[in-house]
């Protein structure tokens, strides 16, 4: 995929998340029946924050992920594409830095962050091998990467309830609570299209990153991979 077309998907997908941005949060927190709010604990800890690194989160959305960091004493640069989304954010969490972005063209310099974290975006990426390079050159040596992503349940009698939700499930909450239902329609099709844990851990690690490993949350809806720059 060129970098025309690659624009052009960016943009479709952006202007999806602008018209859900509002509700997004609520919706999350609903559809995943509250198991949202522990993914993001694990994803923190596996961060480490400590007081005065600089992270960038990336797909940070209204910035309900970035909050953590900010009162962890971190220097917070939220990125999202949707100016939806930032415009919520801003609204939502003035002290936090929000900048437009897209992930596979950053608008940083080498080298610039401690930390580089996305949860739940990635899949976004029509080439998400390209953002775990763009994401590898604007983190320092030594520095990591935290993904938190929807994957593949480990159990295969709980991989076919899931998957049943996926397809009519979620459409489903969607058409009934969100103004954009078509956008939950597409959330199903990007998580059965997912890469499952083993072929994402290698997609990392052949960004340059090192050490990757993962663990799976809620019996691998959602895995945690982790990786660092050498």
């Amino acid at each position: 995929m060129n970098r025309a077309d690659l624009d052009k998907k960016s943009e479709e997908v952006s202007a999806m998340f602008d018209g859900v941005a509002p509700k997004y949060d609520l919706m999350n927190t609903l559809l995943s029946l509250g198991q949202d709010r522990g993914w993001r604990r694990a994803t923190v800890a596996a961060v480490e924050p400590r007081k005065g690194q600089r992270i960038l989160d990336v797909a940070a959305g209204t910035g309900a992920s970035s909050v953590p960091y900010q009162k962890a004493g971190l220097d917070v640069v939220a990125a999202d594409l949707s100016e939806g989304m930032l415009a919520e954010g801003r609204r939502r969490h003035p002290g936090i830095n929000f900048v437009r972005a897209d992930v596979t063209d950053l608008p940083f310099a080498d080298e610039e962050f401690d930390v580089v974290t996305i949860s739940f975006g990635i899949r976004n990426v029509a080439e998400y091998a390209t953002a775990l390079r763009e994401l590898h050159r604007v983190t320092k040596p030594g520095g990591r990467i935290v993904v938190c992503e929807f994957s593949t349940p480990v159990w295969a009698p709980f991989r076919t309830v899931y998957q049943e939700y996926l397809v009519k499930a979620l459409p489903f909450a969607g058409r009934l609570f969100s103004s954009n239902p078509e956008s939950y329609s597409y959330l199903a099709e990007t998580i059965q299209s997912w890469p499952d844990q083993e072929a994402f851990s290698a997609a990392i690690s052949g960004a340059g990153w090192r050490n990757v490993q993962y663990r799976n949350l809620t019996g691998g809806i959602v895995a945690l991979h982790r990786g660092f720059k050498a």
